[in-house]
């Protein structure tokens, strides 16, 4: 008798969870676009322009010439106006005015944007218990993110001129965490059962896509240290920095355990052989995802995809150092990053392992 070979067909995502699906992508979306929104709200020092936190009447900017003088007079009382900026004018003020304004409003669309659907869809009953447990989580992992960005600018608000590159990593990292997870979440919606995750090498291909993504990450929080710390302004040259491959101010700080995290020259140099090794091992992962046979054309595609993204990125890394981190190109980098985050997590989604 002969026997009749079967095809395995992946389950389609139900309507209702490709509706949800494609809505935390554009959340997903919105909280990139809030990233690359703060970058450039660091990279013009317009981070610490306003000195209060209204988390509702703050949606709402000055509306008059009376109201812009009032908000300039508690600019002026803080470090930064009195030892950076003192004489700056009500003109220059309203431009570093705008950008923390708009990065704060950001983050109240991407609250309402989660929040009015996520009731519609409980209203609605069109999410599981497991799933409206998930959708809750990360929605008050927003509000955390939201109290984090206060936490970090009352860092600069008395004592110093900046914000502490601490906090502002925390900022970052808390940002990478739940674009990351508002992407698997809805991936796992669009696709359950993606075909890569049949293939013989998928189990290794996995161990190998995690630590790549833990590299990428770990790069980008390192990058928030030399952003808060202004280390891109120094050592403009690559690959050497001013002539050495490791500057001997590198250990100039005591403790010297503390050097690679608050020393200008090292945290640079650690975020530049990061991004070097954070590089080779995402190559790897994209040869061999390539290189394996049974793998599918789709995941096989985002490889080469995620290939292309990390040499985009290193060429964008050291032209923002030569050029001396020029706005645009310093919050392209941020974008690129993300852009990095964003395809090895789609790169982990195609070989995940099968939901039983």
């Amino acid at each position: 008798m002969t026997s009749i070979p079967t095809t395995h067909f992946a389950p389609a995502a139900a309507p209702a969870h490709r509706t949800i699906g494609y809505w935390l992508l554009a959340c997903a979306g919105m909280v990139f676009a809030m990233a690359i929104i703060g970058a450039i709200t660091r990279l013009t020092e317009s981070g610490l322009s306003i000195t209060e936190w209204k988390p509702i009447t703050g949606a709402i900017p000055p509306l008059n010439e009376a109201q812009w003088l009032a908000e300039f007079e508690k600019y002026k009382r803080i470090p930064e106006y009195r030892l950076l900026n003192s004489g700056m004018s009500l003109a220059e003020f309203k431009h570093i005015f705008f950008w923390e304004w708009f990065h704060r409003l950001w983050g109240r669309l991407i609250g309402l944007v989660f929040f009015v659907p996520f009731l519609w869809f409980l209203a609605t009953r069109r999410i599981d218990r497991a799933l409206g447990w998930k959708l809750a989580g990360l929605f008050l992992l927003g509000g955390l993110q939201g109290f984090i960005g206060w936490f970090m600018v009352q860092s600069g608000l008395s004592e110093r001129t900046d914000v502490s590159h601490y906090r502002l990593a925390l900022h970052l990292g808390m940002a990478l965490i739940l674009y990351g997870l508002l992407l698997w979440v809805a991936l796992g919606l669009l696709d359950p059962a993606p075909a890569g995750q049949r293939a013989a090498g998928a189990g290794a291909l996995r161990r190998h896509g995690r630590i790549a993504l833990a590299l990428v990450a770990l790069t980008a929080v390192w990058g928030a240290f030399v952003a808060g710390l202004d280390a891109g302004f120094a050592y403009n040259s690559w690959p050497l920095m001013n002539g050495h491959f490791a500057p001997p101010e590198m250990w100039t700080l005591e403790p010297a355990w503390i050097n690679p995290l608050e020393n200008t020259a090292a945290v640079q140099f650690v975020h530049r052989w990061l991004a070097i090794l954070t590089a080779a091992v995402v190559l790897g992962l994209c040869w061999r995802m390539r290189r394996q046979p049974d793998l599918d054309d789709r995941s096989r595609a985002v490889a080469l995809g995620l290939a292309a993204a990390v040499v985009l990125q290193v060429l964008l890394g050291i032209s923002t150092l030569l050029l001396a981190v020029p706005v645009g190109l310093g919050a392209a980098h941020q974008g690129g990053a993300i852009l990095l985050i964003t395809l090895v997590i789609l790169a982990l989604h195609r070989i995940r392992r099968p939901v039983i």
